[in-house]
């Protein structure tokens, strides 16, 4: 049976209570502290009648002056009064204590003016002595990493806590001697096990370290940094010092000597405003700040662009004419049009500027034409490629709020010419790409607009600037790739081919000189011979300009240079003493230079049936375009193969239909088509080939088959043919006629609306041709064929009339054509 009684269980006692602030005690620790408010003082003065123990808590909040029993902890320690000292005049108290043992408020409440708590006494836990070792050992490392760190001033007191024989014991002197915050203390207070006690502390001493270590970075790298400001101080006030003893200038000598070139510079008024206030900036910036450095690198490209350095211009026409003469061979057009800008230079003072643009293909000496006219004219010649340029800021430049950025090509290409009136080549303009990074053909449209150009905005000089008098020369191969807007602003100057005679006169007159130059032989050393310069030209190159015969001829003179090398070193003699002299004629060229490249494409041997010689345009300059046409046994289809093009392949049905309607004036059999498949083809079936000025050239190849009538070998002709047979004009004639030319031919067949064209034919190649102008296939026929066609006996019968019969009963909407 179950006893009760009335008796206070032996762990509950009542003692009077002290709040504490910003302290927390532990048991088996010492703390002194100053008692002074009357509540204090009261529970203080009953604990010393009594047997001087008294109860410790710590309260929430150390601000409050007056703490109720809800804002004080309920865990404190039960402490022994071991000694109090109060001064007659102070109203204070100061007490020393000695921490006994943790306790627990179960109830507080008022008696007499002062807090007294009714108690329960720590439990006593049984531990487990291996996880306390281990815990010890782990709390005792990190103790001594914590000491390396925090260089704390109790660390005596810390390392003799260590020592201490009881793991509880130990736990609570290191947690009243570290510097820990007092929610932590409290928190440690509030463990009565040992084993958790433990665990938090490593938990705690872990936090610790970490915050330590973080304090400990930082600190090393402030004061890295600061060693290192103070150093470079140090070395720049040496460095003034050493500048100064040298005699030279200062920071603010660099400062002083930007400004007065910046105001001699004699830029625009809102490019000095804006180089002005970038000045201002960089004054106040760090010298080795990242800011200074762009901020420095902007001030010194609006430096050195050119804002009113100008070379003196040559307008002397006769100066110019003999540099042109001399440095290039035939291309009188645009000699003419460069003699005009000299002129006019001369009547007026700032002239509305021109943009050229030469067009044709490789080797005609664009380039060199250039820098020709930049000689002749006085100007600095730059240069700038744009093919393969997908990138708009490649021509306006990056914004200065990217790393490294730069000016556009425009600018560097000003600074690199370094006067306001350069002459810039825009070579290759018609390979300009476009991606996702912007158009940079629509960029140039600023550039080379001669409107606009005057206030020109590169994105990173973000100012504008003047490219009036600029002179821009573009040139391209093909016209088609280039932009219509950008071809509006550019005044387009052709330049065909050369001819065999111009080439021979190239040859003669630059090429072997530079390339004897360049193999290091003397102009009197090798000899070229017409015939070898003709065997080069036909055999060995295929193209419109002399780049390909230059490369040949470079060939000949370094074999040539090897014999007269090989030539010393057999006699022993010098090379310059030798007295060496090779003539280079055709046999020669053929020994240098292997077989033949090319076949020469010349006029067929004998006129045949089916086989006519047309004309095209490439991008390496005309050529001759041989038509096949043969009848074979079928059912009238036409076939046309050679890789033709759609336009192509159109003037071809409208050719057979053309024809096909003159059947019986050409003498072809009304039913010829019911027996015979037609197959055209033009030779050389790998190369794409499109266009309608084959349309002539077809016609009369099928023609010549459908008829059985040879075509005259030496006639060469292009043309468009419509259904109704009329021939309408076609471009590239000048390249076609030079092709013709080359080709041998001596006869060449020609709309006659191409007749205006014909001026820009070279003199001897027009007096060397019979050019017929032609309107219609017949006047055609009666050149291309070796005899009239024979036409059928019905050829001048009336054709019926086509009568519309509408089918009985279908509403008029059905019926059939009779005649």
């Amino acid at each position: 049976m179950q006893e009760f009684h009335d008796r206070t269980p032996g762990d509950i006692a009542r003692y009077p209570m002290v709040p504490i602030r910003d302290v927390v005690v532990f048991p088996h620790t010492k703390a002194a502290f100053v008692i002074g408010r009357p509540t204090s003082v009261r529970a203080l003065e009953e604990a010393l009648a009594t047997d001087r123990i008294i109860f410790l808590a710590t309260q929430y909040d150390a601000t409050i002056e007056d703490p109720t029993p809800d804002q004080i902890y309920q865990t404190g320690t039960l402490a022994y009064i071991a000694n109090s000292l109060r001064k007659p005049e102070e109203l204070t108290i100061k007490v020393l204590v000695e921490g006994r043992e943790r306790a627990r408020a179960l109830s507080v409440e008022e008696v007499d003016g002062y807090y007294m708590a009714t108690l329960r006494r720590a439990p006593v836990v049984a531990e487990n002595s291996k996880r306390l070792a281990s815990q010890v050992s782990r709390v005792v490392s990190m103790v001594e990493q914590y000491l390396k760190l925090a260089q704390d001033g109790n660390a005596d007191q810390i390392q003799a806590a260590l020592r201490a024989g009881d793991p509880s014991q130990m736990v609570d002197q290191l947690a009243d001697k570290m510097r820990l915050e007092i929610a932590d203390k409290q928190g440690l207070l509030e463990i009565y096990s040992a084993q958790e006690r433990l665990a938090r502390m490593i938990e705690v001493l872990d936090i610790e370290i970490d915050k330590l270590n973080v304090d400990r970075t930082i600190s090393t790298r402030v004061k890295r940094q600061m060693e290192k400001q103070q150093r470079e101080y140090y070395l720049n006030e040496k460095i003034k010092a050493i500048h100064k003893e040298l005699g030279r200038k200062d920071e603010k000598a660099e400062f002083d000597d930007l400004k007065q070139k910046i105001d001699e510079s004699g830029m625009s008024k809102d490019a000095m405003e804006k180089a002005l206030n970038e000045l201002r900036r960089l004054e106040q910036m760090p010298p080795m700040s990242a800011e200074s450095t762009v901020s420095r690198n902007y001030l010194d490209w609006l430096l050195s662009v050119p804002w009113k350095q100008r070379s003196e211009e040559i307008r002397d026409i006769g100066h110019a004419h003999e540099v042109l003469e001399a440095d290039h061979f035939g291309l009188e057009k645009i000699k003419d049009r460069i003699i005009e800008y000299l002129a006019v230079r001369q009547l007026v003072d700032k002239p509305r500027g021109s943009i050229l643009c030469f067009v044709g293909p490789p080797g005609v000496g664009k380039t060199s034409l250039g820098r020709s006219i930049a000689k002749a004219t006085g100007r600095q010649f730059v240069r700038l490629s744009l093919g393969g340029v997908r990138d708009e800021a490649e021509i306006r430049g990056h914004r200065r709020t990217y790393i490294g950025a730069l000016p556009g090509q425009i600018i560097q290409m000003m600074k690199k010419a370094g006067k306001i009136n350069p002459l810039i080549l825009l070579d290759e303009v018609d390979k300009l790409g476009a991606d996702f990074r912007g158009d940079p053909s629509s960029a140039l449209l600023e550039v080379l607009d001669p409107e606009q150009n005057h206030t020109f905005q590169d994105h990173y000089l973000d100012v504008e600037y003047d490219l009036s008098q600029v002179m821009f020369i573009a040139t391209a191969n093909v016209l088609h790739t280039i932009p219509p807007a950008l071809q509006d602003r550019l005044e387009i100057i052709r330049l065909a081919g050369y001819t065999e005679r111009e080439k021979l006169e190239i040859a003669k007159r630059h090429l072997i000189h530079k390339q004897a130059e360049s193999s290091g032989l003397k102009v009197d050393q090798i000899e070229f011979t017409d015939d070898g310069l003709k065997t080069i030209i036909e055999s060995y190159t295929r193209e419109a300009g002399v780049r390909n015969l230059e490369r040949e001829i470079g060939s000949i003179c370094r074999k040539v240079a090897r014999r007269l090398v090989q030539e010393s070193v057999d006699t022993r003699q010098k090379h310059d003493e030798i007295d060496f002299h090779f003539v280079v004629d055709q046999a020669a060229v053929g020994t240098m230079l292997g077989p033949s490249r090319f076949r020469s494409q010349r006029v067929t041997e004998q006129s045949e049936i089916g086989l006519v010689n047309g004309l095209a345009v490439t991008e390496v300059g005309g050529d001759v375009l041989q038509v096949e046409a043969t009848l074979v046994e079928g059912v009238g289809k036409l076939t046309l193969t050679g890789k033709l093009g759609d336009v192509m392949q159109e003037s071809a049905q409208a050719a057979i239909t053309y024809i096909r309607s003159k059947a019986a004036e050409l003498g072809i059999p009304a039913d010829l088509h019911k027996h015979f498949d037609l197959h055209v083809h033009v030779p050389e079936g790998a190369i794409p080939k499109d266009g309608p000025s084959a349309g002539i050239t077809m016609a009369t190849a099928m023609t010549s088959a459908l008829t059985r009538i040879p075509v005259n070998k030496e006639v060469a002709m292009t043309g468009e043919i419509t259904l109704r047979g009329k021939v309408l004009p076609i471009g590239g004639v000048k390249e076609k006629l030079l092709a013709a030319h080359r080709a041998g031919s001596t006869s060449v067949i020609l709309p006659r609306e191409n007749e205006k064209d014909l001026a820009d034919v070279p003199a001897d190649v027009i007096e060397e041709l019979h050019i017929t102008l032609v309107d219609s296939m017949d006047q055609v026929f009666q050149v291309a064929l070796e005899r009239p066609p024979t036409p059928r006996p019905d050829a001048n019968a009336d054709v019926p009339a086509l009568v519309w019969q509408p089918t009985p009963g279908a509403g008029g909407t059905e019926g059939s054509v009779t005649g």
